[in-house]
């Protein structure tokens, strides 16, 4: 295997372009996907059938089917229906709803892990359902969660080269990009790999400092 570091050096500027969408990629995914999911969660928590059922179907239908055939319908479906997103948008939209039904069942995890007698402290306090919600469930709910919802952004991470098929060009695709250009591979891969390497592996580590200080 040969190393060109003057290959590398050239790579460079094309990689940090493409960490920079990776980024962008996987915070708004992120953030959609936590949104997302606690709504599912809630919806699911419906006494309207209407509301529950609906809600479930759909989850379960983002969840059993794979992200890139998602990504496909997104990117070139939804135009032939008049909705026609950038590259990057539609990327941030399927990782979102993607992993929103991921999100939404480690939400109800926690909703149903809050001990039943906090539910009849708030009823004996006459406090409504919204401040039921707001200020007993939900922060409780929230802290037993977190370690698992950012297990979901290490994955999505792990996802995002996906992107890549419908034109976004994260870090993998830049490399892909260059290496179609200049016919070295080796080089930008390589970097990829080692810059996929260096996000995850101190995120977990930071996520499981962060489980045991919540245990604590």
């Amino acid at each position: 295997m040969k190393w060109n570091w003057s290959t590398l050096d050239d790579f460079m500027p094309a990689f940090w372009d493409g960490v920079l969408v990776t980024l962008q990629a996987l915070l708004w995914g992120s953030l959609l996907a936590f949104s997302l999911g606690l709504v599912w969660a809630l919806a699911q928590r419906s006494t309207l059938k209407a509301v529950r059922w609906p809600v479930k179907a759909v989850t379960e239908f983002i969840r059993n089917t794979p992200l890139l055939v998602q990504l496909f319908f997104l990117f070139y479906v939804l135009p032939e229906w008049g909705l026609t997103l950038s590259a990057l948008a539609t990327g941030v939209l399927g990782l979102g709803l993607h992993y929103s039904t991921y999100t939404a069942e480690v939400y109800r995890a926690g909703i149903d892990g809050v001990p039943a007698g906090q539910w009849e402290a708030a009823t004996a306090l006459s406090l409504s359902r919204s401040r039921t919600w707001t200020a007993v469930i939900l922060p409780q709910a929230l802290r037993r969660v977190v370690p698992a919802l950012g297990n979901y952004v290490i994955a999505m991470l792990k996802d995002s080269p996906m992107l890549m098929t419908i034109g976004v060009l994260e870090m993998l695709g830049e490399a892909r990009q260059f290496g179609s250009r200049t016919f070295q591979m080796n080089e930008a891969i390589v970097t990829v790999g080692i810059a996929f390497i260096l996000i995850a592996y101190p995120a977990s580590l930071l996520l499981r400092a962060l489980e045991r200080r919540l245990v604590r």
